[in-house]
């Protein structure tokens, strides 16, 4: 029984950094990355009926240089559909269309907007240890009751705390080291 609570604890907090990364993917930097755009959500007016969809699903998304994005629509609808949630986003970026190519031209970023930037990623980080953080409590009040109703050793509960405490650890240190390389990206 601890050790399926550690596993659920280890998968949770794992699942917690990937979320965390998978925002940090769509912080702008100086230099174009698709992931900027490629799980933007957009929505689409197919025959009367709307969907949302992801950017990616609509169109091949390539970095055509250090600072241009090409969006290659698949179909007319879709393009003007992505031009309108581009515009929508706080991306503050300024489509370029040509047909069904739509260009993204990205400006120098100022300072103030590159402060800005490493305070979001910091608040998301900070969200992200929370959540691991109440992974940890989650799982050490399930050691507690497994110890409680006499499940498991006490000398065994007092191990799964140390491997929990090492787990929550390992995940606060890997949202850091994605914090800080992203900063490094904003910054530069």
């Amino acid at each position: 029984m601890l050790e399926e609570t550690l596993e659920d604890a280890q998968s949770r907090m794992n699942s917690s950094v990937s979320v965390f990364e998978d925002d940090l993917d769509g912080f702008r930097t100086n230099q174009a990355s698709t992931s900027l755009v490629s799980k933007m959500q957009v929505t689409v007016d197919m025959g009367g009926v709307s969907d949302t969809l992801l950017m990616n699903q609509l169109a091949l998304i390539a970095v055509e240089s250090a600072r241009t994005i090409k969006i290659e629509a698949f179909y007319p609808d879709a393009a003007t559909a992505i031009v309108r949630a581009i515009q929508q986003s706080d991306l503050g970026l300024n489509p370029r269309v040509e047909g069904q190519t739509i260009r993204l031209i990205l400006p120098e970023l100022t300072q103030e907007r590159r402060q800005e930037l490493v305070r979001m990623a910091r608040r998301r980080a900070e969200e992200a240890r929370v959540a691991i953080r109440n992974v940890r409590r989650d799982a050490q009040s399930m050691i507690r009751e497994i110890q409680t109703e006499g499940e498991a050793p006490e000398d065994d509960c007092k191990r799964a705390s140390k491997s929990l405490q090492d787990l929550t650890d390992d995940a606060v240190g890997k949202v850091g080291d994605l914090l800080t390389n992203k900063e490094t990206q904003i910054l530069n």
